[in-house]
């Protein structure tokens, strides 16, 4: 996804993707109606889950172009009306921020994302405002790589620590299993190590390996990885070294982070000096004089990209001037000094052979088209999803049919349209079923909804084994042992009925069960025991509430701060917690409406889960009500730890000044717009000092050391 070295989850393409139709906006002044902000909602929710999906599952549900469609609908809106903009947006936040499977690692500066150009004029516009206020002397090109974010740490030239991106701020550590990587030395080499080094890169699975690895995996009875990005990925993550030893991985070392005793004025020079201390870094990036020589790059290796030993799907381009870079600065999510120039996605034919169905874990009857295996943008693929009935229709797709598949952004692939001049008369039209598959039940179409549903939530098979496997996924409960496979065995052998069985499973659960050694027992046993005290938000996640994903369950746990509360509100009273609305708050009365989910709630608390956040039931936080704007430099805290801080004691943290703002801490070098708005709106500013007196003694305490407008305490 769209970070320094990780790659953004939406790679929209202009040509690919119909254009996002304009809010209409009555007036410069005039507030967001309720449709707007309903929208402005749905948009939020669904691409949170879509991103969940593609973090933390592993199953996306719709192709890379569309999620960029949905994103820059909702970026739209937030221009037009900027109170809908929250600091938790998808538009203000960096994505993949949901693996949790080794441990938490804090990144020692925060890893930002990239923001993404599509075509010539989406580059040149980008420049110029680069080059506003100042001419960029000039322009660093280099490739960019598909595989996985990772951050290194030197310290006295000696590797101590390596992490997955995580959410920008904590990734997984990962430091075994990077130490096992030929390209990163464990020791930097030469005189002048620095006293402290963070470097940022990207780990790949060379195109070439790649193929003999899905061999290797068919042939002992595995699922092969999709492409070569998720194995650069899944290789990182085994939890034992020696896999990934095994396999061919590399890394190509783009940027830096937190550094002492590393003095350099430009991007190329600092590869240059990286390369000297034994980094990989890229052979193949060139600095540009001006945006026709970018372009001539950028045009160049888009002709070229097959013949690189790893996937790439665009061109990174950066202002090479340090000093520059910093005058530029970042939003809360990308730097303005660099972009993404994105590659247009890949098409293929091939047949689609059969149109089937998928349950998942709220009910979802998702349309898939079988194809004939064929490869695109460096991996086979065999499937592709079609969304729903209505984008079968649309699309216009027979059963039978040579169709066009596109996948978009080298990762999702996607059926874009029959080639009709190829149809011989023995196509068929899809006929979607009228019941479920897995357990016959009636299928229905909710007012108003595009998807299809089988409403037996309690005991469809296909819902209990996602949801299964969902409540034990990383973005949950995240319980070692219990994955897809064993979630079917236990459900298909009677072991467990739902998800409200998995805390009361003990050993005799497991007895004559194939495949169930003491060994991987323990595991899952330990697994559950671990899981037992999770934080309340995580099990609202694994309950599969439709519409309930992290943002929401962080948002009702927060507030509501135990399950018993949840359940027992009204849809008015959960509606108007920040992050949920009405849609949200429908589906959680309901869910908790239906005495079977009930029953599953009861005996997940008769298993000893945790069922409330420490501190329930005893009201408000410190900082309850207050909204914070962090403009400047604080000594001692980062801007996350200080957001962070905020937030743990009840309060929001925003990125733009408002009326509804109550404080704005002003470190050094404040933004001149934030800390000019704040005087205008006589909003109390707060230096160190007065931010410290928020923090310890909550907002009366902070005024009577706030300044309201210039010059005066």
């Amino acid at each position: 996804m769209a970070e320094e070295g990780v790659e953004p989850m939406a790679d929209n393409q202009a040509v690919a993707v119909p254009a996002v139709a304009p809010v209409p906006v009555a007036g410069e002044a005039e507030a967001p109606d309720t449709a707007v902000r309903a929208r402005a909602a749905e948009l939020a929710r669904d691409l949170e889950e879509h991103a969940h999906r593609y973090y933390v599952l592993d199953a996306p549900t719709i192709a890379d172009a569309e999620y960029d469609a949905l994103l820059r609908e909702l970026d739209q809106i937030e221009q037009q009306y900027p109170e809908l903009r929250t600091a938790d947006s998808p538009t203000q936040k960096v994505a993949g921020s949901y693996s949790t499977l080794f441990t938490p690692v804090t990144h020692l500066e925060r890893l930002l994302s990239l923001d993404n150009v599509f075509d010539e004029d989406g580059f040149h516009a980008w420049a110029a405002r680069a080059a506003r206020e100042q001419p960029v002397e000039a322009w660093l090109c280099e490739l960019k790589i598909d595989g996985l974010a990772v951050d290194l740490v030197y310290e006295a030239g000696a590797l101590v620590s390596a992490a997955t991106r995580g959410d920008g701020r904590t990734g997984e550590d990962i430091t075994l299993n990077v130490r096992s990587l030929r390209s990163v030395p464990a020791r930097l080499r030469g005189p002048g190590v620095p006293e402290l080094l963070e470097v940022r890169g990207e780990v790949y699975f060379p195109t070439a390996g790649f193929a003999e690895l899905n061999a290797s995996l068919v042939e002992a009875g595995k699922a092969p990885f999709a492409n070569p990005r998720n194995a650069a990925a899944g290789s990182l993550r085994q939890k034992d070294p020696r896999v990934t030893a095994s396999r061919p991985l590399a890394m190509i070392v783009h940027g830096l982070g937190a550094n002492r005793g590393f003095e350099m004025e430009s991007q190329s020079a600092a590869y240059e000096r990286l390369a000297e201390l034994g980094l990989p870094v890229s052979t193949r990036y060139q600095v540009c004089a001006g945006v026709d020589e970018v372009l001539a790059f950028v045009r160049a290796w888009g002709e070229q990209r097959h013949d690189v030993e790893h996937e790439i799907d665009g061109i990174v381009i950066k202002v090479d001037g340090f000093a520059q870079q910093r005058r530029l600065g970042a939003t809360s999510k990308a730097p303005r000094w660099a972009v993404a120039f994105k590659y247009p996605p890949e098409e293929v034919t091939t047949r689609l052979r059969d149109i089937q169905v998928n349950v998942g874990r709220t009910g979802r009857v998702t349309p898939f088209g079988v194809l004939e295996p064929v490869k695109v943008a460096g991996s086979t693929v065999g499937m592709a999803t079609l969304h729903n009935i209505d984008e079968v229709g649309r699309k216009g797709v027979l059963i039978g049919d040579m169709v066009v598949l596109r996948k978009a952004g080298d990762v999702i692939p996607e059926i874009v349209s029959p080639v009709v001049d190829l149809r011989d008369g023995s196509e068929r039209a899809f006929v979607m079923p009228t019941h479920c598959p897995e357990c016959g039940t009636e299928l229905v179409r909710p007012e108003g909804e595009v998807d299809i549903r089988c409403p037996n939530t309690v005991s469809c098979p296909a819902q209990l084994r996602e949801s299964v496997f969902h409540l034990a996924s990383r973005g949950a409960l995240d319980i070692d042992g219990l994955g897809y496979e064993t979630a079917t065995v236990l459900l298909a052998e009677g072991r467990i009925r739902d998800i409200g069985d998995i805390f009361h499973l003990a050993p005799e659960s497991f007895e004559g069960l194939r495949g169930f050694a003491s060994k991987k027992v323990d595991q899952i046993l330990r697994g559950i025991e671990a899981a037992r005290d999770r934080p309340l938000w995580r099990l609202l996640v694994g309950l599969s509430i439709r519409h309930v994903g992290p943002t929401a369950a962080r948002a009702l746990a927060r507030e509501l701060r135990s399950l018993d509360a949840i359940a027992a509100a009204p849809a008015e009273r959960l509606a108007v917690v920040d992050g949920v609305g009405p849609k949200i708050a429908e589906a959680v009365v309901d869910w908790f409406a239906d005495p079977r989910h009930r029953d599953v709630v009861a005996r997940i608390a008769a298993g000893g889960a945790r069922l409330a956040d420490e501190g329930a039931g005893e009201g408000p936080g410190l900082l309850d009500g207050v909204v914070v704007v962090i403009t400047g430099t604080l000594q001692g805290w980062s801007r996350d730890t200080a957001t962070e801080a905020v937030q743990a004691r009840g309060g929001k943290v925003t990125g733009s000044v408002s009326k509804k703002t109550t404080f704005v801490v002003a470190g050094v070098d404040p933004g001149a717009s934030k800390y000019q708005k704040a005087l205008s709106l006589r909003i109390p500013l707060l230096d160190e000092t007065g931010f410290a007196a928020l923090l310890g003694d909550g907002a009366d305490a902070a005024r009577a050391l706030a300044v309201h407008e210039e010059g005066e305490g």
